[in-house]
């Protein structure tokens, strides 16, 4: 049985195609149900989006560990973008509300760890507002780009 060494694979994610470029990484963690079928939606109407996206598709929001936030900075993240349903919206009842919760409490964590908490967003999209994800994520990357004086 032939196992993968674990630095091999940070640094495969640390040389993504966005790194070599010159850009800024952004992985982005999707509720299945609503922001990855909002991403899905601002694909299939053709609206222009960034292209050094790394979606991650989750059953829900609520299921982000704040360790994958963390994880995702030490693997070279330049910025990490959460998305679930809108409040009251959830597909799994109240997932989005306990996101909520940890994400607030991460944001203010973050500076502890040496991670500028602008580097971390996260926002609600519904499955019918792919010009809200474009606008999201393009304002988000900017964001990022202009942190790290690009």
């Amino acid at each position: 049985m032939n196992m993968t060494n674990k630095t091999d694979k940070t640094e495969k994610i640390q040389e993504s195609p966005g790194k070599r470029n010159g850009e800024v990484n952004i992985v982005a963690f999707l509720c299945n149900w609503c922001s990855y079928a909002g991403a899905d939606a601002a694909g299939t109407a053709r609206l222009r989006q960034p292209e050094n996206i790394r979606i991650i598709r989750v059953p829900c929001s609520g299921r982000v560990n704040p360790l994958f936030i963390i994880k995702a900075f030490n693997l070279g993240a330049d910025g990490v973008l959460v998305s679930g349903c809108h409040p009251n919206d959830c597909h799994y009842g109240e997932g989005n509300l306990y996101a909520r919760r940890r994400f607030e409490f991460l944001k203010k964590f973050l500076p502890f760890m040496g991670i500028d908490s602008n580097r971390f967003s996260y926002q609600w999209i519904s499955a019918s507002e792919g010009q809200k994800w474009q606008n999201v994520v393009i304002n988000f990357v900017k964001r990022i780009e202009n942190r790290e004086g690009k």
